[in-house]
C-alpha cells in the first residue's frame, strides 16, 4: 500500500512538472491570440504563418535549431547557478566575453589544423565566460556584493569592452565597419545539415546538457552543489565549502554562457560585431524558468522559444503581425511559470494549515488518539 502510494505520489509531481509548463504556454498563446485579434489580425493566419516558418521544411527546422543553440547555453548557465543558489543575470555579458575570446583565438591563431584550432577557440570561450562568472562570484564570497547586482553591472560592462574592441584593436582593415576580420576557416564550426545554416555547435549543446545532468546528479562535486543551494549552512556543518562550490558554480555557468557566444561567432556570424546577440542572454533565463532548470525540460523549451523565434518574421510577412507579439508571449510565459510557485506555495500553506487543525495527520486522526 506504502509502494502505491509512493508511486502516485511521484506521478504525481511528475504531471505537475510537466502540466504547469504547458498550461503556462498555452495561456500565453492564448492571451497572444487576443492581442493579434485587437490589431485586426486573425490569430490562426499568424500562428499558422509562425509555424510556417519554424517547422515547414527542412530549412525551417534547422533555422529553429539554430536560434534553439544559444538559448540552451545560455538557460543552462541561469540553471546551473540557481542550482547553487545564486542567480545568473550577466549571461548575455558572459556570451560576449566568451566571444571575444573565441574570436581572437579563431583570428589571430594562425597556421593550425581545424582538429587543434577549433577545440582551441571554443575552449578559450568558455574560459572567457567562466572568468566573467568567476568574478561576480568572488565579489559575493569576498565582499558579499550580491550577484544579483554584479552580474548585471559586469554585463553593461561585457558588452562596451566589445563594442571598444571592434571599433578600435580588433577593427577589420581599413577601419570602414565596426567589425573585426573574419574567423579563419580552421575555427569555423562545420554545417550539420548542408545548405542551411545549421552547425555543429547545435551538437555541443547536447552534450552540454548532458554534462549540466552527470555533472549535478551523478558526481560527489555536483552533490555538494545542490546542498549549498539547498541550504548553505547546513551544507557548512557537513563539512561542505558554500565559498568553494559557489566560485565554482558562477565559473561553470559562465563558461556554459561563453559557449552561446562562441557557437553564435563561429557558427553564424563568422566574425564579432556589437550587438550581435539579440538578448539570448534574458531569453535564456525565461528558457531555464520554463523547464523548471531540468535538463530535458530546458531541452523542450530552448526548442519551443526557438520556435517562436525562427517563425517571427515569416508571421511578420504573411500576416503582418509585429515581431514584438513574440516577446508579448514570452513575458506572459515567465509570469504565468513564476506565478504558479507562488500558487503552489499558498497552496501548500492552506493544505498544511488545515492538516494541524485536524489534528496533525492528513486523515484528521490526531497522534493522541493512535
Amino acid at each position: 500500500m506504502e509502494e502505491k502510494k509512493r508511486s502516485w505520489g511521484s506521478s504525481e509531481m511528475l504531471l505537475k512538472k510537466l502540466g504547469i509548463p504547458f498550461i503556462a504556454v498555452m495561456a500565453a498563446l492564448l492571451i497572444g491570440a487576443g492581442v493579434i485579434k485587437f490589431i485586426g489580425v486573425d490569430p490562426w493566419l499568424a500562428y499558422k504563418s509562425l509555424f510556417m516558418g519554424s517547422l515547414s521544411n527542412t530549412n525551417a527546422i534547422a533555422e529553429t535549431l539554430v536560434k534553439t543553440t544559444p538559448l540552451i547555453f545560455t538557460a543552462l548557465s541561469f540553471a546551473f547557478a540557481a542550482r547553487c543558489g545564486l542567480v545568473n543575470l550577466g549571461a548575455e555579458g558572459q556570451l560576449y566575453i566568451g566571444a571575444i575570446f573565441s574570436t581572437a583565438v579563431a583570428i589571430y591563431l594562425t597556421g593550425l589544423p581545424m582538429v587543434i584550432h577549433l577545440p582551441l577557440a571554443i575552449t578559450a570561450g568558455f574560459i572567457g565566460g567562466g572568468l566573467w562568472g568567476l568574478l561576480a562570484g568572488w565579489l559575493k564570497v569576498r565582499f558579499g556584493a550580491s550577484e544579483v547586482i554584479t552580474t548585471i553591472m559586469l554585463s553593461y560592462i561585457a558588452t562596451h569592452f566589445l563594442s571598444f574592441l571592434v571599433t578600435g584593436p580588433m577593427i577589420e582593415p581599413p577601419g570602414s565597419f565596426p567589425q573585426t576580420p573574419q574567423a579563419q576557416l580552421s575555427a569555423i564550426l562545420p554545417k550539420i545539415i548542408p545548405g542551411t545554416r545549421l552547425h555543429a555547435g547545435f551538437l555541443i549543446a547536447l552534450l552540454t546538457i548532458v554534462f549540466y545532468y552527470y555533472f549535478l546528479w551523478k558526481t560527489t562535486t555536483g552533490y555538494e552543489t545542490r546542498v549549498v543551494g539547498l541550504n548553505p549552512t547546513a551544507a557548512e556543518y557537513a563539512g561542505i565549502n558554500p565559498t568553494k562550490n559557489a566560485l565554482l558554480a558562477m565559473f561553470i555557468a559562465g563558461g556554459f554562457a561563453g559557449l552561446a557566444g562562441t557557437c553564435e561567432i563561429l557558427g553564424i556570424q563568422l566574425r564579432m560585431f556589437q550587438n550581435f546577440s539579440p538578448g539570448y542572454g534574458f531569453d535564456g533565463i525565461a528558457v531555464a524558468l520554463l523547464g523548471g532548470g531540468a535538463p530535458i525540460g530546458i531541452l523542450i523549451a530552448g526548442i519551443l522559444f526557438g520556435i517562436l523565434r525562427s517563425g517571427a518574421n515569416m508571421m511578420q510577412m504573411l500576416a503582418r503581425v509585429p515581431i514584438a507579439i513574440i516577446y508579448i508571449i514570452q513575458a506572459f510565459v515567465i509570469i504565468f511559470v513564476i506565478s504558479s510557485g507562488y500558487f503552489e506555495e499558498a497552496y501548500n500553506k492552506r493544505k498544511l494549515e488545515k492538516i494541524a487543525r485536524q489534528g496533525g495527520t492528513k486523515d484528521g486522526i490526531s497522534n493522541s488518539d493512535r
